[in-house]
């Protein structure tokens, strides 16, 4: 049989809407400087699509800090992988700077989020050993877990007795292979929006002797007195072994480092393939994050004025019946029940009618049945912002229960 032949008329459970969905619900292509309003399609759009949670995206002093950068040392710069030819005193200036800021001993850089976590996984774990991991954690943490090739225990998602059943079945696993417990999960989960049970895990560490790991993408620089992240939130982030993020969401960057131990940090250091076989980040990306989180240091106000708009937004969604689940985060997401045929209907009428620009989630992503409008709210929206969008939902509501979106979805087939 052809590899391919299976794949030009089954292109999956999201590319069999690819005809219909590329350029506009899937793929879209948002223009003009990053913000609270872009251009789709040549239209304004109120933009809730965009992980700009402190707003450094279009900071001047970012830009200012990127172009310098740009025009003093070129993209190449430095060439090779870190290890070869491609350290640099800002990389490693980065790497303390953030090692004080979530306080941990050491650093790591990583290229990507998504490879990087993918890449620590990786590294941590031989045949003996076993990991725990939440249920919904992100694709990134399941990809890596899928490379390793020793016992591995799944708990309900954030439900603490569930977790107890399977780190003690991983306790005894660990016994007999001689090997240790690596627990995976997030600091807030970014579709749902609700803060992993970190405390409650940490609880339990000196009783079945395990390391956690947390992705805490979405909680670094939006949860915590400091922006630290989720573990400074609840109070635990001396029992977070590594602690990992993304710079691509409250630092509007692109790659991600890991923390922890000095001793560990140094393993991950000669043990981490993707950095090992890999360029190094270029030099005015690694500057410009140092600018970035120089500002979300110094800068308490944009955290401030982004949980601002969070609470508004958030309080007046529900005053007006919206579901939001049990988000406890910066992430929105309006629940809605509904096809996916209704879900396209909604999303188009939100944007050509009410000129608002929102992610939309079905199925597979969530069961049959449900739609999740997911808001991404930042320190750059606006009250104005808010208030029309509050107003719209309400609007699109009310169609979807009278069927509006049902007869429209049938009309256009």
């Amino acid at each position: 049989m052809d590899l391919f032949e299976k794949y030009r008329n089954n292109k999956g459970p999201l590319g069999k809407y690819s005809e219909m969905a590329h350029g506009y619900y899937a793929f879209p292509k948002l223009e003009g400087a990053l913000g609270n309003k872009m251009k789709f399609r040549g239209k304004e759009m109120i933009v809730w699509s965009l992980n700009n949670y402190l707003g450094l995206a279009n900071h001047p002093e970012v830009r200012k800090a990127d172009a310098e950068a740009t025009a003093e040392w070129g993209l190449a710069y430095p060439m090779g992988a870190r290890m070869m030819s491609g350290e640099t005193n800002y990389h490693e200036q980065l790497e303390r700077e953030l090692s004080e800021f979530v306080k941990k001993e050491d650093t790591m850089l990583l290229n990507y989020g998504y490879q990087g976590i993918m890449s620590v996984i990786d590294a941590l774990l031989t045949r003996h050993d076993v990991v725990v991991y939440d249920k919904d954690n992100h694709a990134c943490i399941y990809d890596g877990i899928r490379m390793h090739i020793g016992e591995r225990f799944a708990f309900e998602h954030n439900d603490i007795e569930s977790f107890k059943k399977q780190i003690a079945k991983a306790a005894v696993f660990a016994e007999k292979s001689g090997g240790g417990i690596l627990v995976v999960t997030e600091g807030v989960f970014g579709m749902r929006g609700e803060q992993g049970i970190l405390k409650e895990i940490a609880e339990l560490k000196e009783q079945y002797n395990f390391r956690l790991l947390v992705d805490d993408a979405h909680g670094f620089g939006t949860q915590g007195v400091t922006g630290a992240g989720t573990g400074e939130e609840q109070g635990v982030q001396d029992k977070i072994d590594l602690y990992f993020s993304t710079f691509a969401k409250s630092m509007a960057s692109i790659g991600a480092f890991v923390s922890g131990d000095k001793d560990i940090l140094t393993y991950l250091r000669y043990s981490t393939r993707s950095q090992i076989f890999a360029k190094s980040i270029p030099l005015p990306i690694v500057i410009g994050n140092l600018k970035r989180l120089e500002l979300l240091r110094t800068q308490p106000e944009l955290k401030v004025k982004l949980w601002e708009n969070v609470n508004l937004l958030q309080s007046g969604l529900r005053a007006k019946g919206f579901n939001l689940g049990i988000t406890n985060s910066c992430v929105t997401p309006v629940q809605m029940n509904g096809t996916v045929e209704e879900a396209t209907e909604l999303v188009k009428d939100l944007r050509e009618n009410f000129s608002i620009f929102c992610s939309v989630v079905i199925y597979p992503v969530v069961p049959k049945g449900t739609i999740i409008l997911r808001l991404i709210p930042t320190a750059v929206h606006t009250k104005d912002d808010i208030d029309k969008t509050i107003e719209a939902f309400g609007a699109i509501s009310g169609k979807l229960a009278a069927g509006y979106y049902q007869k429209a979805a049938e009309a256009a087939v």
